[in-house]
């Protein structure tokens, strides 16, 4: 297997802006592993949060030997080696994953929906982020995406959270998720955000609280009258289970828990547990979306609009029709070139 990648900076269509940074680009990395004339596609995103970089995937990258292995079909042996060559570094992990699964898939000629086991009918809508700004751009944003999108999610978490869902609400009744990237710091004061978020049509709320404030977060859960998903508090399948009891669900991102192998076992675990499930993304190209998308028929919730909010996407592969993710029957991850 040959391993090629490069840079790749996404751009934004417009400001996106969340309780803690703006911004109007995204650092990317766009990773090719071939094996016997079959490309498979995979990518690394990296927010500022994320705390990975372009540099720092690019040295991971380069440490990575994948022609020790003459058989593409071994992803644990190879997951695990990749893995374990650093404790971080979960994006660029991501990238390797998401290609070595495109691949594989489309040696097998299915893509991963199948394998898995889905019912690509069951895809639940995706929902459309409206990022923190005025109540002029956040109006014209909401009606901008009027008819397309079934579910709203918002970013909450600043000081005018209630300004944020009284704008969109004054021009659309549509169902809202919203996620305050850990911007309430109050439990009482969260908790009672949430219970008039809930009389406005709200459906579910995602990192109400810092993650280090994990039995703040459990209290606003238990009396919370929305299930509370999270976010920032989760990053890999060994952080699941230690959730249970503070959080109704978990919000899974692949450039996170390292991709596609480990997302799948994080949903196998979560449903075991009684644990409500959601995918998400970063901002990405079709390439990482369209891999989360595989398993969307598997969660409660998905929030897979980060390809839509890029204007120079490298590929074609899973669409929203009338707000639902749509899969198509291409082997891999579905996608192609453009």
């Amino acid at each position: 297997m040959k391993l090629r990648f490069f840079p790749y900076e996404l751009k934004l269509k417009h400001v996106f802006t969340v309780a803690t940074y703006s911004r109007t680009t995204t650092p990317d990395v766009q990773v090719e592993i071939e094996y016997d004339g079959v490309i498979g596609y995979g990518e690394a995103s990296m927010p500022p949060y994320l705390g990975q970089t372009v540099d720092s995937v690019m040295g991971f990258l380069k440490k990575v030997d994948l022609e020790q292995f003459d058989d593409p079909f071994r992803l644990e042996d190879i997951l695990a080696y990749v893995d374990g060559l650093t404790p971080g570094d979960t994006a660029a992990k991501a990238a390797i994953d998401i290609a070595l699964h495109d691949l594989v898939g489309k040696l097998l000629g299915a893509p991963w929906y199948r394998i898995w086991g889905l019912d690509k009918a069951k895809a639940p809508s995706t929902t459309f982020t409206i990022g923190i700004d005025t109540p002029e751009v956040v109006r014209e944003k909401t009606l901008e995406v009027a008819g397309q999108f079934n579910i709203l999610k918002v970013k909450l978490g600043r000081e005018n959270d209630k300004q944020m869902i009284e704008t969109i609400r004054s021009v659309s009744d549509l169902p809202i998720a919203v996620d305050a990237n850990q911007g309430w710091t109050d439990k009482k004061y969260a908790l009672d955000m949430i219970q008039w978020l809930k009389e406005k049509g709200i459906v579910m709320i995602e990192q109400p609280m810092p993650k280090t404030r994990l039995d703040d977060i459990a209290w606003v859960a238990q009396h919370s009258p929305l299930p509370v998903f999270a976010d920032e508090s989760l990053q890999r399948l060994s952080d699941v289970a230690g959730l249970k009891g503070a959080f109704t669900g978990i919000n899974i991102k692949l450039m996170k828990c390292t991709g596609m192998r480990e997302a799948w076992k994080m949903v196998t675990l979560a449903r075991a547990l009684g644990m409500k499930v959601m995918v998400g993304c970063m901002t990405e190209t079709s390439c990482a979306v369209s891999a989360a998308a595989q398993f969307s028929p598997a969660v409660d919730f998905a929030d897979l609009d980060g390809n839509l909010l890029i204007a120079n996407d490298r590929f074609k592969g899973m669409e929203v029709v009338k707000g639902k993710i749509t899969l198509n029957d291409l082997p891999g991850i579905g996608v192609v070139k453009i």
